[in-house]
C-alpha cells in the first residue's frame, strides 16, 4: 500500500464515522425526456447535499444494470440499511399513481406499491425519513406512518395525480440556509418541507393556476399528516387527534447537513437530548389539562436534565 493511500484512508477514517446517515435516492420512470432531465436535476441536488453531510449515498434508477429490476434493487437496498443509529433518508423522485385502492411509485419495470413499501420498511431498526415527491403519493403516508418515522408526500390525496413540483423545491431547500427558519445554522427536514410547500404554492399563484398538489408531513405516527399552512414558524398550531404530539417535532430534529455545533454532539447524547425535547413538547401540549403544580413537577426534572446535557457539552468542547 502506498504512503499516499495510507494517509488518505487514515484521514477518511477520522472524518467519516462508521455509523452515518444514508440517503437512498430512487429515481423512477420518467416517461418523457423533459421529466428525465428534471428528475436528474433533483437527484443531483440530493446527492450534493448528502455529500456535504458526509452521508452514504445510494442512487437507484439511473444506471442500466442487467439481471435485476429497480424494484428488486430497491428492496435489496432497504434490506442492507436495516440497522444503525443514524437516520435513513429515502427520497422517491418521479411519478405515482392511485387506482382508488392501491398507490404505486412508478419505477422502471415493475412499480412498487404502498403496501409493499410498508412491508419492506418493517424490519428497519433506525430512524427513517421517507420523502415521496411523486404525484398521488398521499396513500404512502397512510401506509408508512409509524414510530420514529418522518413521512412527507407531495400530495394530500391519491386523486392529486398531476405532475408534482414539490420535489424540485424540496431538493433546493434541504441544503439552503435561506430555509433555516429558526436561524440555528442548519436546515431541518421540517424547515425544508415548510419552505418547499410555500414555494410550491407561490408557483401556482404566479401562474394563476389552481394548485393540484398539497404536501403533507407526518412524524407522530397517527397516519394523518399535516399541511404547511397549519404551522406558525416551526410549530404546528393544529391539535393532533387522540392526544398524540403534533406533527413537526421529530422532523425538526433531523437536519441532513448538521451545523458544526450539532456535529460535535455524540450520537448517544443527541438521541437523549431529542427524547427530552419531545417529552417537553408533549407536556407543553398537555399543559391546559394538567394542574399547575403537576405540570411543573413533570417539567422541572426534564429541564434540569436538558440543562445538564448542554452544560456537559460546553465543558467537553473547551
Amino acid at each position: 500500500m502506498s504512503l499516499i493511500l495510507s494517509v488518505t484512508l487514515a484521514v477518511s477514517a477520522l472524518t467519516i464515522p462508521a455509523d452515518r446517515p444514508c440517503v437512498l435516492i430512487v429515481v423512477g420512470a420518467s416517461g418523457t425526456p423533459e421529466y428525465k432531465s428534471q428528475f436528474q436535476h433533483w437527484a443531483d441536488r440530493w446527492e450534493s447535499a448528502a455529500a456535504r453531510a458526509h452521508a452514504e449515498v445510494i442512487t437507484l434508477g439511473q444506471a442500466d444494470e442487467a439481471g435485476t429490476t429497480d424494484h428488486d434493487r430497491l428492496k435489496a437496498s432497504l434490506e442492507s440499511q436495516a440497522t444503525g443509529s443514524e437516520p435513513l433518508w429515502i427520497v422517491l423522485i418521479g411519478h405515482g399513481s392511485y387506482d382508488g385502492k392501491v398507490a404505486k411509485f412508478n419505477l422502471r419495470g415493475p412499480d412498487v406499491s404502498d403496501a409493499e413499501f410498508s412491508e419492506w420498511l418493517a424490519p428497519i431498526k433506525r430512524p427513517v425519513a421517507v420523502i415521496d415527491c411523486a404525484s398521488a403519493s398521499a396513500p404512502f403516508l397512510n401506509k408508512l406512518s409509524g414510530p420514529d418515522r418522518v413521512v412527507i408526500t407531495a400530495t394530500r390525496s391519491g386523486s392529486e395525480q398531476n405532475f408534482a413540483r414539490f420535489g424540485e423545491y424540496l431538493a433546493d431547500a434541504i441544503a439552503d440556509l435561506a430555509a433555516d427558519l429558526d436561524k440555528d445554522g442548519q436546515v431541518s427536514l421540517l424547515e425544508a418541507f415548510l419552505v418547499a410547500s410555500s414555494r410550491t404554492a407561490d408557483f401556482y399563484k404566479s401562474k394563476s393556476r389552481l394548485a393540484t398538489e398539497h404536501a403533507l408531513l407526518d412524524d407522530n405516527g397517527d397516519h394523518l399528516g399535516t399541511p404547511a399552512e397549519f404551522f406558525q414558524g416551526v410549530r404546528a398550531t393544529k391539535k393532533a387527534k387522540d392526544g398524540t404530539a403534533p406533527d413537526g417535532l421529530r422532523a425538526h430534529q433531523l437536519p441532513l447537513i448538521p451545523s458544526d455545533r450539532e456535529r460535535a454532539i455524540p450520537p448517544e447524547i443527541r438521541q437523549k437530548r431529542n427524547q427530552i425535547e419531545l417529552a417537553l413538547a408533549a407536556l407543553r401540549d398537555q399543559k391546559s389539562t394538567l394542574k399547575e403544580d403537576d405540570y411543573f413537577a413533570r417539567v422541572e426534572p426534564l429541564m434540569i436534565e436538558l440543562a445538564r446535557i448542554y452544560r456537559d457539552l460546553a465543558t467537553t468542547s473547551k
